[in-house]
């Protein structure tokens, strides 16, 4: 990880005003280069600070949720492959827009799963984006203020973090399950 961020930063310095076109670029390369979000979110905090740090990961991340919808409306073998892995992940289970956003700020949790779960709750692309662009506000911030931070915490600290999220996304999904009996 540490080598990434050299090799980013001495690459960034590199080419000047492009920079946060390419950072933009390489939020939209990631899948594809098997980086996880928060490596990228950290990578930007470190190299363009936290305010644009943060406001680029977001730009990106939106940018992927969109051509997500994209993949996912127009190539049907990639939605399958998706649902696969819903029902793997999670099966028989409807997630809240609520739980899918808790589900975003868990580092290593799939993002073109949970964009899948969105589009599914949503009517439209504008729907879907707005909805998806509110849910990439968070860790857009906790991983570029945070991330560097979260990484360098003791393994039960980390543990502990993540604990607490699961627990509120449970509590969310009883929640709903009681407020869906009472009605």
């Amino acid at each position: 990880m540490e080598q990434f961020d050299q090799s980013l930063e001495t690459f960034m310095n590199n080419v000047g005003w492009l920079a946060p076109f390419l950072f933009i670029l390489l939020h939209l390369l990631r899948p594809l280069l098997f980086i996880p979000v928060i490596a990228v979110c950290i990578a930007g905090g470190y190299l363009f600070g936290f305010f644009e740090g943060a406001l680029l990961s977001f730009i990106g991340l939106t940018l992927m949720s969109w051509i997500s919808y994209v993949l996912v409306n127009k190539f049907p073998k990639f939605r399958e492959k998706m649902s696969r892995l819903k029902d793997k992940i999670f099966p028989n289970r409807t997630l809240s827009v609520a739980q899918v956003m808790i589900l975003r700020i868990m580092p290593f949790v799939h993002f073109h799963l949970l964009s899948l779960y969105l589009m599914e709750i949503t009517k439209s692309l504008k729907e879907y984006m707005a909805i998806s662009a509110l849910g990439l506000i968070a860790p857009a911030i906790l991983y570029t203020a945070f991330g560097q931070s979260i990484s360098e915490f003791p393994w039960y600290v980390t543990a502990s973090m993540f604990i607490l999220l699961a627990a509120m996304f449970s509590f969310i999904e009883r929640w709903q399950n009681s407020r869906t009996e009472s009605d």
